[in-house]
């Protein structure tokens, strides 16, 4: 079996009252150690992800031709996000020591490669946006000795970094401003210290930003493409081409609520397997197979039925080998690419 690194899943949401429950089993849930070791998941990016508190008020749902626009939510207070982010952390942090050697959190590509090998499921630490940091940047440094290696400075709200980008469709991605003063530092201490900056919740502008200030490959972990289905939150071809001549990456994910996947305003429970591999395809002809990787957001959005959970994956895997491809090129998708642009940013 093909074993492969996610790039984009919301799991530790799942484990707000233990770790242990991953080793157990998490039925309501898209990934646990089981099914992630029988799938071949052999390493994903654990996101770290503050939810709006339930007081906020939803976003607004706007009239759009044909479609929809959601308001941004509120920003999040820091002392609500530091104290949330510091709650998933640390159950990811417990993962490595209740396993028994079965699970790594992963800092270094040589730990990564192993993780591919089968010496142990991986681990690797994403912060989905920065408003748990301060603006003088003193708590990054922690959090990168405590193993964040990915981070993205905003989700689809707005923060002292930047502005997300709201859900709407049909939509571009330019909805707002870029980047503030501190989130062009954010950026260029990140790769000062060898963080992946993670381009799915940034809109245009930030995106731009951001590829100004980065010598580093650009990467969006969940994201797909926005000619197929023009949400705001796909990338246009524009950005596809940069991300490629930047030696990036993109990982296709396979999010219907909100619908990133098929060419509708609203998501389809019944989209297939074959319409996630259309954009996995359109991005391998446009700016090559090195470019393209699985990011799936498991257990923050909803997926297709075809997929299910993480045990899914190896159906996806198998309708790309019947599109023609080969083997390299499945091993590349699966987990080379990762490892090349991970050993790029780290170091």
């Amino acid at each position: 079996m093909l074993r492969f690194i996610d790039g984009h899943h919301d799991t530790l949401l799942e484990l707000q009252h233990g770790a242990d429950a991953f080793f157990t089993g998490l039925p309501s849930a898209h990934l646990d150690f089981p099914r992630g070791t029988k799938a071949g998941y052999a390493a994903g990016f654990f996101a770290v992800f503050s939810p709006n508190p339930e007081s906020d008020p939803a976003p607004s749902l706007l009239p759009a031709p044909a479609g929809y626009m959601k308001t941004l939510p509120p920003k999040l207070s820091r002392e609500y996000a530091l104290a949330s982010t510091m709650r998933s952390m640390a159950r990811f942090l417990q993962l490595e020591g209740l396993s028994g050697g079965a699970f790594k959190v992963i800092r270094t590509i040589t730990d990564l490669k192993k993780a591919v090998e089968g010496r142990w499921m991986g681990g690797i630490l994403h912060m989905e946006g920065a408003e748990a940091l301060d603006k003088d940047l003193d708590l990054l440094y922690v959090l990168y000795h405590a193993g964040v290696r990915s981070i993205g400075p905003v989700w689809s709200r707005p923060n002292s970094f930047g502005e997300g980008v709201p859900y709407g469709y049909p939509s571009s991605p330019d909805t707002g401003p870029g980047l503030t003063p501190e989130g062009r530092d954010l950026i260029r201490k990140c790769c000062e210290l060898g963080i992946m900056i993670d381009l799915s919740h940034l809109n245009e502008k930030g995106f731009w930003d951001v590829a100004a200030l980065s010598d580093k490959p650009l990467v969006a972990t969940h994201a797909n493409v926005h000619r197929i289905c023009p949400v705001s939150r796909n990338l246009t071809d524009t950005q596809i081409d940069q991300i490629g001549r930047s030696g990036g990456l993109i990982g296709i994910t396979y999010s219907i609520d909100p619908n990133m996947v098929t060419p509708k305003a609203e998501g389809d429970p019944e989209a297939s397997l074959e319409d996630i591999a259309e954009h996995i395809d359109y991005v391998k002809d446009r700016i090559g197979v090195e470019h393209v990787a699985l990011g799936s957001d498991f257990d923050g959005t909803v997926v297709p039925d075809a997929v299910k959970d993480v045990t899914g994956v190896p159906a996806l895997l198998n309708v790309l080998e019947k599109r023609g491809w080969t083997k390299g090129e499945l091993e590349q998708l699966t987990y080379k690419n990762w490892i090349r642009v991970l050993d790029q940013t780290w170091r």
